[in-house]
């Protein structure tokens, strides 16, 4: 037990100096997807291997991961970009589901707004299907929740791999059609974004309005 809160204590000291050394750099300072895109090109055939890992420690650094999902659409084309954002996304959520389980448990439930969305709900995978399905909540936030209210990591996992999938072809196709402004295709991307934005307002308003159905 007592080996179990020395973890800790060095895991948290760990986190928090990581996260204060790029913040003090500013790491993240004026980072957009094409910086991303150029950055991945220079690692050639270990690009994917480098964007993957970038997207399993996006929740360490509070960036958006809409953007770095444009950038994967960019750099990869929407088909492997869509792919290689999914696995980022699984590992990046499962590292906050753990981190929250195991290390931030209490401060996590402290913390979260709206935590009767997991406490009222017995069915997790519903709960995070459903949760995914809205863009405008924060991933990392509904991965935290999600460890920190002991949902199932099966039902996390499996909700989470399937609930991305909309967000993600819509966020990888912009990112995809960006490199020609210019194209129909382009602003057909953008056309389906706020179609998802919209669809996406609807569907949070309801869920906070009435909550999620057992």
């Amino acid at each position: 037990m007592k080996k179990v809160k020395l973890l800790k204590i060095f895991m948290t000291i760990l986190l928090v100096v990581s996260f204060f050394i790029i913040i003090q750099r500013g790491t993240f300072n004026d980072v957009s997807p094409q910086n991303i895109r150029e950055f991945l090109g220079d690692y050639s055939y270990i690009a994917p291997i480098i964007y993957i890992i970038m997207f399993t420690f996006v929740p360490l650094t509070l960036f958006p991961d809409s953007a770095l999902a444009i950038a994967g659409g960019m750099s990869f084309g929407i088909f492997w970009g869509s792919i290689y954002t999914i696995i980022g996304a699984l590992c990046g959520g499962s590292l906050a589901y753990f981190l929250a389980k195991f290390l931030f448990k209490d401060l996590i439930a402290k913390l979260l707004k709206n935590k009767e969305l997991f406490t009222t709900n017995k069915n997790g995978f519903i709960l995070i299907l459903t949760l995914r399905l809205i863009p405008l909540i924060p991933f990392d936030l509904i991965s935290y929740g999600a460890g920190a209210f002991d949902i199932k990591y099966r039902d996390f996992f499996l909700a989470t791999l399937i609930g991305i999938i909309p967000g993600v072809l819509v966020f990888a196709n912009i990112g995809d059609k960006a490199l020609d402004i210019n194209s129909p295709a382009f602003y057909t991307s953008i056309i389906i974004l706020i179609g998802l934005i919209l669809s996406s307002k609807l569907l949070k308003k309801k869920i906070y309005k009435k909550g999620v159905n057992h």
